[in-house]
């Protein structure tokens, strides 16, 4: 039995009535979470809809697609769920639904969420055997719409799959000394959580499944309308572990050095100079 469940499995329609309770029970479960509120659900959703999700799973960039292949995110790209067939698109559409929402709103407490119908970032994520995701702390402003973004969704699709094969999902304290949570990105498992500027998390144990199968996701991110120019405006902030050989980004530090201490026209010259270095 799963938690949720969809009314169509060729749509994701979520019912109503259901979520406009469900969650409720894991609040205080959620709220005492440690290292930071969160929380795990196994057998998450109905799982004929999540296995269309992985029969259709793009086996091509689309034109919005994002790869990254550094030291902090190695053999990483994201595909945009607008490109995929109108079943896979619809259930994101139901992601991003008033149900859904209310489903998260009595987890965490948080009212007043706003979907990205943008999907900034978002959509399926693949990392590629050898590849990780360093720990980090995500960007905090969505620079279009405006918004601050507050919570994490994580949906899982990895059939079958033995912590030897890397890919687990690190919840680390607010200090960097300790990872306190650690698990499989199992098929059908979700988690949840707080994305403050503290709330360090990853995978960065490296990808080496015996078939050379990638760790696929589903990555869904949700904001408020609470952001304002007193609040200061960050990159994802990538950490490196105690006792590790984790790569810190220089050239973020460097970049939010220069925001803070150069007048907004100069800084604004600075990175027009920075991005044509890079190209």
């Amino acid at each position: 039995m799963s938690y949720l469940e969809v009314k169509d499995s060729h749509f994701g329609y979520f019912d109503i009535e259901q979520m406009q309770s469900k969650g409720l029970e894991l609040a205080e479960k959620y709220a005492q979470a440690d290292p930071f509120p969160h929380i795990v659900i196994d057998d998450f959703i109905s799982p004929e809809i999540l296995e269309i999700c992985l029969e259709e799973f793009p086996s091509e960039h689309d034109p919005e697609s994002v790869t990254f292949d550094r030291a902090q995110e190695r053999f990483k790209a994201g595909f945009h769920p607008d490109y995929t067939s109108p079943t896979v698109r619809s259930f994101f559409n139901s992601l991003n639904s008033r149900p859904f929402l209310n489903f998260l709103e009595n987890i965490t407490g948080i009212q007043g969420l706003i979907p990205d119908p943008h999907f900034l970032g978002g959509g399926f994520h693949q990392i590629q055997q050898g590849g990780h995701l360093s720990v980090h702390a995500d960007f905090n402003h969505h620079q279009k719409l405006d918004l601050e973004r507050r919570i994490n969704v994580l949906i899982y699709l990895n059939k079958d799959w033995s912590d030897d094969y890397g890919g687990q999902i690190e919840l680390w304290d607010r200090k960097m000394k300790n990872c306190v949570v650690s698990m499989t990105p199992e098929f059908n498992r979700c988690v949840i959580f707080n994305t403050d500027s503290d709330s360090f998390h990853g995978n960065p144990n490296p990808i080496n499944h015996p078939n050379g199968t990638p760790r696929r996701s589903i990555a869904l991110y949700y904001y408020t309308a609470t952001w304002d120019k007193q609040k200061r405006e960050h990159t994802t902030q990538f950490k490196a572990r105690p006792k590790s050989t984790d790569e810190i980004d220089w050239s973020i530090k460097f970049s939010e050095f220069f925001a803070d201490i150069l007048p907004p026209v100069i800084y604004r010259c600075f990175k027009r100079v920075q991005n044509r270095l890079k190209r």
